[in-house]
């Protein structure tokens, strides 16, 4: 069940490395394709920050025949209790489910499967539309993640004790989480279009400032958020708010759709 500080207290993450054909990676606006050298030296960069803010990790090796693989957490949610294989609503991404799953099994005594539910059959829900927060899991119905995806996760955790809550991302948002982060169990980093919906009125919000929308999908890992590099002002305003920044170069990862909480599976284990 929801632990206090679970939801950015973390002591291990699973990476997969960026393989050649991220050039060939999906897009909502095609702004260019990611230079594949460049994209690992900044993968590399992200894995750093993860060990310095305290993480052992874990990186597999590439999949050519996924361009989109290395955005692990679309694949998998990963809890205390143990992980959850997801199905992408991608259909060019659905095998990344299926290789992900030994590295779970690796890392968790309990690994479990979504049930198909009645008629509705098998949903199809991304990790990059899941926010875990300290008293639930918000799941944001996208292009990515629909009805019975939610349904299904639903019930695949409720013997954990946890409540999933169902909300709208607006269509023009790739992912729930593409517009908003955790920084802390009570703390959201939101953009305006996002939190208009009024359903994160419940929690602390900041918003970032108009201009850096990007910058929203912020991690926070331990004592630290992870944040895009190139917000100067969202960066200004977590410091002030009392947060630990560390600014990391995202500019390949951008191009793909890609941020700083899809690149890795962050978990802590029970011991």
């Amino acid at each position: 069940m929801p632990i206090p500080g679970q939801s950015f207290r973390f002591t291990h993450a699973i990476l997969r490395a960026p393989a050649g054909s991220i050039v060939d990676g999906l897009r909502a606006i095609d702004t260019g394709s990611p230079d594949a050298a460049l994209f690992r030296a900044q993968h590399a960069a992200y894995r750093d920050a993860l060990e310095a803010a305290g993480l052992a990790t874990t990186v597999l090796a590439p999949l050519e025949e996924f361009p989109d693989s290395v955005f692990v957490e679309d694949a998998a949610l990963c809890l205390p209790e143990g992980a959850v294989v997801l199905r992408p609503g991608a259909p060019t991404r659905l095998g990344e489910a299926v290789m992900i799953e030994p590295a779970l099994l690796e890392a968790f005594e309990k690994v479990r499967h979504l049930p198909a539910l009645g008629d509705h059959g098998h949903g199809r829900i991304e990790g990059g539309d899941v926010l875990v927060t300290d008293r639930e899991i918000l799941v944001g119905r996208s292009a990515r993640t629909n009805g019975a995806g939610i349904e299904a996760l639903r019930e695949v955790v409720r013997d954990w004790g946890y409540r999933v809550r169902e909300l709208a991302t607006p269509p023009e948002i790739l992912h729930f989480k593409t517009d908003c982060g955790l920084l802390d169990g009570e703390t959201i980093l939101t953009t305006r279009r996002l939190a208009a919906g009024g359903h994160l009125g419940d929690y602390r919000l900041i918003h970032v400032p108009d201009g850096e929308e990007a910058a929203a999908n912020a991690v926070r890992i331990n004592d630290v958020v992870l944040l895009p590099a190139g917000f100067p002002r969202t960066a200004d305003l977590l410091r002030t708010a009392g947060y630990a920044v560390v600014a990391l170069p995202n500019s390949e990862a951008a191009k793909v759709d890609g941020g700083m909480s899809c690149l890795s599976l962050r978990f802590r284990r029970i011991a």
